[in-house]
């Protein structure tokens, strides 16, 4: 079976579930991780999955296609955005938006992603919060992947992801999710195709077990 998925549940898939789901079912999962934007690119340059997991508003892009079946949406989990040091560093302080600011303007370098649903929103935020032009002239941009290695090899010294994701890097020191007020929470859904089987239907099952939500909560993902 074919699975295109967003990064973010990786940990929880390679760490717990896909050996589980296999273990139980005797069916193999072949799993295809990027941001959401370039899984949508994948299936527009003709790829079919037989699984999709993305961000739940991005489905919205397909539908009235005959690409995937929105009746068989699931929502499996979220998270927030969140900041990584390099290992050893000195934790910012991150609690209140004018400390964020200072941990944002205060680094060497930022790195972000301006392809994944953190890295659009981060961008957006520091526009509004008139702090891009500082931030970007030393920004780190990462076309895609997990953003914490960029703080482990030296490249920067402030990583922004989704939790989960930061998590996927264990060198990097999380020093917290953003503040409550310019929080922003990404929630994802899994989608079997249109002329799927019931191998999709099982895996869609499992998602959604007691056993994953323990998977996504261990991972830094919460529940829908």
């Amino acid at each position: 079976m074919k699975l295109f998925s967003t990064l973010a549940v990786k940990k929880a898939f390679d760490d717990v579930l896909l050996g589980e789901f296999t273990g139980r079912t005797g069916i193999a999962v072949d799993g295809v991780y990027d941001p959401t934007t370039q899984l949508m690119a994948r299936i527009r340059a003709g790829e079919r999955p037989d699984v999709m997991i993305a961000v739940t508003s991005a489905f919205d892009e397909l539908n009235g296609s005959a690409v995937l079946d929105l009746s068989t949406k699931t929502a499996i989990a979220k998270t927030g955005v969140g900041l990584a040091v390099p290992p050893g560093a000195e934790l910012p302080d991150v609690s209140t938006l004018d400390a964020f600011k200072r941990a944002l303007l205060d680094a060497r370098s930022v790195a972000y992603s301006r392809t994944g649903a953190s890295g659009i929103y981060f961008a957006r935020l520091i526009e509004e919060l008139g702090i891009d032009k500082e931030v970007n002239a030393r920004a780190t941009v990462i076309d895609k992947g997990f953003i914490a290695h960029a703080v482990v090899d030296g490249r920067a010294d402030v990583a922004i992801q989704q939790l989960s994701e930061l998590r996927f890097v264990p060198d990097a020191r999380i020093a917290g999710p953003f503040p409550a007020e310019v929080q922003h929470y990404s929630e994802f859904s899994a989608v079997a195709a249109t002329a799927a089987d019931g191998d999709a239907a099982a895996f869609l099952a499992f998602l959604t077990s007691d056993e994953a939500r323990r998977a996504y909560e261990q991972t830094g993902l919460e529940l829908p």
